[in-house]
């Protein structure tokens, strides 16, 4: 994975790390752009508090500063960073599937004979 997508992963990483930022995110998700007054009057969060979490999710781009009215900004979510975490999870997650896969059926042939009962399956990850 070229380094810049490892940065940009973890930028978003760390900045969902915090449950107040998550639930910045998803006030965001669900309501749309909006103030940081605006947020405020949304969750348990200080306006201050929130101005904090929404510089550090700027910075990870997860959300752009756009003006509003009368000097007023207001945040808008950003899709793309969230699809470069993703895509490092999904990487990671095809690592993992091989080696699993392999131990899985080790373990079903061990576990195979007259006494023994194959292990049951696991979901398949969607994705």
């Amino acid at each position: 994975m070229p380094p810049d997508t490892e940065a940009i992963a973890e930028q978003v990483f760390a900045a969902l790390a915090d449950p107040s930022r998550r639930a910045i995110l998803a006030a965001l998700a669900s309501g749309g752009p909006a103030t940081a007054t605006d947020l405020a009057t949304r969750l348990p969060i200080t306006r201050q508090a929130i101005a904090k979490h929404l510089a550090l999710l700027g910075e990870a781009g997860l959300v752009t500063a756009e003006p509003g009215e009368r000097r007023r900004v207001r945040y808008r979510l950003r899709s793309a960073p969230m699809q470069v975490a993703q895509q490092f999870l999904a990487a990671l997650a095809r690592d993992w599937d091989g080696p699993l896969g392999a131990l899985k059926e080790q373990l079903d042939r061990d576990a195979g004979g007259p006494a023994g009962t194959p292990l049951p399956e696991t979901p398949a990850r969607h994705g």
